[in-house]
């Protein structure tokens, strides 16, 4: 009897030792959720759109460094960063990937094109049409769809605050030509300034070193300067900031991220809001509810203008009482 007890023990124990494995497995990796990251460069909208996405995933039960790993990747400006970050995304099979602008968002497309099985969440594009990225906003495409950063009305309504309230003749757009998604923009404002019978001048850039050399490059030739949502030149902001203050020159920005570092005013929205409204979308897929091609990309749900006090005070601009009906306006700093 002993050594038959012996010998159940012996495989009670075995038995709890190979169940105790499987256990482990199925709780621990493979369990848990990996999203690959890419982002062109680091600057404080894009950044506040992966917050808003990471806390889109943990209202919704994702808690990073218990069932997601977030694999965190940028390209420091350069497109051939971007290329080798999405291709090793796709041979470590992450699960989804969160392309953090127009660039980013381009080549995880392209990566993924041929497996066509991982799932591509795009942000922070400002025309995702004319950049390949979807097929039309309702029909994205097979694994990609997101949010783009250009809500109809916000150039428009800043622009026409420059010309309309500030007597703005010329207006000077900083930008990178090698991005798709500032392009657009700069046909945009052009359009814009022709209507409200201003014209516009522009100083291109390539890289961030460039930009304030471009931006002192306006001086004498414009009334004010706009940035649009470029990530090369929104990356080096704070020097057009510096340009601006010391030439008493108007300087607006594309998005609000940028206005409080500096712009007199900005008509935008909360790149954290968008972020958290594509980690809905990312939430939606991660969870089995819907694929990509189910989800209509999305325009920012809504948008305001603002007005930074203490930089226009810098750069020479005296606000008006009626300006509040029409802006929303902080002390700043």
């Amino acid at each position: 009897m002993k050594k038959i007890s012996m010998k159940l023990l012996v495989l009670i124990l075995a038995s709890a030792i190979v169940l105790a494995g499987c256990n482990s497995s199925t709780t621990g990796n493979n369990d848990e959720v990996v999203i690959g990251v890419t982002q062109i460069v680091e600057h404080p909208s894009l950044d506040a759109a992966f917050d808003g996405f990471k806390k889109a995933l943990e209202d919704n039960g994702y808690k990073d460094g218990e069932n997601v790993k977030y694999d965190v990747q940028i390209a420091q400006g350069e497109q051939s960063n971007s290329v080798s970050i999405a291709n090793n995304f796709v041979a470590d099979k992450v699960d989804l990937i969160f392309a953090n602008s127009t660039p980013s968002a381009q080549t995880a497309l392209q990566a993924t094109k041929e497996e066509g099985v991982i799932p591509v969440l795009f942000t922070s594009v400002t025309d995702p049409v004319g950049a390949g990225l979807i097929e039309a906003f309702d029909k994205p495409g097979a694994n990609i769809t997101g949010t783009s950063d250009n809500h109809p009305e916000s150039i428009s309504n800043t622009i026409e605050f420059m010309i309309n309230e500030l007597n703005v003749k010329k207006i000077g757009v900083l930008y990178n030509a090698g991005e798709q998604n500032s392009i657009v923009q700069v046909e945009a404002v052009e359009e814009v300034a022709k209507n409200n019978g201003a014209e516009i001048v522009t100083a291109s850039v390539s890289t961030s070193a460039e930009v304030k050399q471009a931006a002192e490059s306006l001086i004498g030739r414009v009334d004010a300067i706009y940035v649009p949502t470029d990530n090369t030149v929104v990356s080096a902001f704070q020097t057009v900031v510096t340009v601006a203050n010391e030439q008493k020159l108007p300087l607006f920005a594309g998005e609000l991220d940028s206005m409080e570092q500096g712009a007199v005013a900005a008509s935008g929205f909360s790149y954290y809001d968008l972020g958290y409204q594509t980690g809905l979308m990312a939430v939606q897929i991660l969870k089995g509810e819907k694929k990509p091609s189910d989800i209509p990309a999305a325009y920012p749900e809504s948008f305001k203008l603002v007005i930074n006090k203490a930089a226009a005070e810098a750069q020479g601009v005296e606000l008006k009482d009626s300006w509040k009906d029409i802006a929303e306006i902080f002390e700043g700093n």
